[in-house]
């Protein structure tokens, strides 16, 4: 479904600045596995999902989607594969458009787009139907304006328009860090459920270790671009935190001190 081989990017090369973000020899995802991405900051994570999503174009290597060699196309034309959720509530939105409108694109995402009416009298019922799944009320609300909206119904929004034209990948970046508790379970609880209803590969980059524990059925430690650690099946289910820190400290050598960025 999704695999990257030899894949390296490198940032501000040639300079003295030049960093080696990213160097995946062979990372290769099923149809419709779910899997959580943790590590330090500067680790690489974002920087995967950039690559999977086509915003960054790889020095050398190969990125397939379906068996697809999807390497050089930039982002918009990947866009009809791939649904993605940001960290910021506000970047998955357009805030001047209505609920609706908003869905009204989400839907024909990576299709082309005529002239006709985005939001029809059958699109509307199935997008009221749809926000019901979201338990804020919204489907009641379809006309409202997205920047009205808080930041946790507006991230559940995202959540919802990503897996909306069903994508072979759904790629999470961090998407509850900035929800309060609260809200951060409820986009938990969504994001299960529309994974489990859609079954996209699913590639979700968090700090928290519960998390990565608790979602998916797989999870990959990453540090300085690598992946260092690559956790499945019953091996997963028996992990705890303590036993996902004390890896990461044996592989970077680290102190207490770099706790706080995996947690």
């Amino acid at each position: 479904m999704l695999r990257l081989t030899g894949v390296t990017k490198t940032f501000f090369p040639g300079t003295i600045n030049e960093r080696r973000a990213l160097d995946i020899d062979d990372l290769a995802l099923g149809a419709g596995e779910f899997v959580t991405i943790i590590g330090s900051n500067g680790a690489g994570k974002s920087t995967l999902l950039n690559l999977v999503s086509g915003v960054y174009t790889p020095e050398r290597g190969t990125i397939e989607i379906d068996g697809h060699d999807v390497t050089r196309l930039p982002d918009h034309r990947r866009a009809g594969m791939i649904g993605r959720v940001f960290q910021d509530p506000m970047a998955g939105t357009a805030p001047h458009l209505t609920i609706e409108e908003n869905l009204a694109i989400a839907l024909t995402r990576g299709s082309r787009r005529g002239l006709g009416w985005g939001v029809t009298a059958r699109r509307r019922e199935r997008f009221a139907e749809d926000l019901r799944l979201l338990e804020q009320g919204l489907d009641k609300r379809l006309k409202a304006k997205a920047g009205l909206l808080s930041g946790g119904q507006r991230q559940a929004l995202s959540l919802l328009m990503a897996t909306f034209s069903e994508p072979r990948i759904l790629l999470l970046d961090e998407h509850t860090a900035a929800l309060d508790p609260q809200r951060a379970a409820l986009v938990v609880r969504l994001t299960e459920s529309l994974v489990a209803r859609h079954k996209p590969t699913t590639l979700m980059v968090t700090h928290n270790m519960e998390q990565a524990l608790g979602l998916g059925d797989r999870l990959i430690m990453m540090h300085e671009g690598r992946v260092v650690a690559d956790v499945r099946g019953e091996e997963k289910a028996r992990a705890t935190v303590p036993g996902l820190l004390s890896m990461f400290e044996k592989v970077k050598g680290a102190g207490m001190s770099d706790r706080s960025l995996l947690t």
